[in-house]
């Protein structure tokens, strides 16, 4: 049975309807702020959890969005701009010096559901294009039926990331970020992560939960992996377009097309533009907190053999059954 919001929605308009809300459901100490609260079985921190909250209430989908999910860094970043290129390469030919990723962030052309606030409204009602594009951690137990109904058009991508890796990147952005008011050490986020109390999290059941989905509705949710996304760019490129049905052409693939997207959206190219180095995301944010290394295996120079042993026990323990493994 699917958790249920501790009072009704409408409830939670301003700040103290919201304390209230806040006083009423269960606390930890959190990973990214001081306190992280547990909504319909998912745990966030205050100012994610009002952004899901605005979510749930107000938004209205349309024909053909599409939803970027995936746990926090879990190559949010990236796949945002790969779409972002992907969907408006005609428009916008990845091979151009003036392509919009050259001169703005991924999460200024792609925004964040839980992150829009005031400019709720404007943003998601835009007509600027048909298929809007949004990037969102929110659990699927947690999106409005009108985006899972099976009469919908709507298309969720969803991408994981392997678990330990997916810890390292988060708690070093926990610490850049600046979010907190002073650093977590490695333990203290190693033990929350395992609890659950990440945002989004516990990170096990967030991805269970789109796993599970992909295999029941294949053409609304697609499942993919960052180290295959890594590994094996233009298969996953592909398979990617022809999921949102904007397949390449025979001219496309001769033109190199897909690796000029593949390219555009590096690792290396993005962390060499400008507003990605520069300019802040929010107060105590800056764009380049959200890049680091970008690569597998990455958790060897952070974790011990027994966090890495235990984070492996607790993914093998909770996909059991599943047919899936990361």
């Amino acid at each position: 049975m699917e958790p249920k919001p501790a009072q009704p929605l409408e409830q939670v308009d301003d700040n103290k309807e919201f304390e209230d809300l806040l006083s009423s459901l269960p606390r930890e100490k959190g990973f990214m702020s001081s306190s992280s609260y547990q909504y319909q079985g998912f745990w966030y921190p205050p100012s994610i959890l009002q952004g899901v909250i605005n979510f749930q209430k107000h938004f209205k989908p349309r024909e053909n969005d599409i939803f970027i999910v995936t746990t926090p860094k879990a190559g949010t970043t990236w796949m945002r701009g790969i779409i972002y290129a992907l969907m408006n390469r005609e428009a916008h030919p990845p091979h151009t010096l003036h392509h919009p990723l050259l001169n703005n962030a991924p999460r200024d052309l792609v925004p964040f559901l839980e992150g829009i606030g005031s400019e709720y409204d404007s943003v998601c009602n835009s007509p600027d294009r048909n298929a809007r594009i949004f990037a969102t951690h929110i659990p699927l137990v947690s999106l409005p039926n009108s985006i899972t109904a099976s009469l919908s058009n709507c298309r969720v991508v969803y991408m994981c990331r392997d678990i330990k890796d997916n810890f390292v990147s988060f708690f070093h952005f926990a610490n850049k970020s600046n979010l907190r008011s002073s650093p977590i050490s490695l333990e203290d986020a190693f033990n929350s992560y395992c609890k659950g109390f990440s945002t989004a999290g516990p990170v096990w059941d967030q991805i269970l939960g789109y796993w599970i989905e992909s295999q029941k509705n294949p053409h609304k949710v697609l499942f993919m992996r960052y180290e295959e996304m890594k590994d094996e760019p233009k298969l996953q490129m592909r398979r990617l377009a022809n999921f949102l049905e904007t397949p390449f052409s025979q001219e496309e693939e001769n033109s190199g097309l897909v690796d000029q997207i593949i390219s555009l959206c590096s690792f290396e190219s993005m962390t060499k533009v400008d507003v990605n180095k520069t300019e802040n995301f929010l107060d105590g944010v800056t764009n380049s907190s959200f890049f680091r290394k970008g690569v597998v295996g990455d958790w060897k120079n952070c974790l011990t053999s027994d966090m890495a042993s235990k984070l492996d026990q607790i993914t093998e323990e909770k996909f059991r059954g599943s047919g899936l493994s990361l």
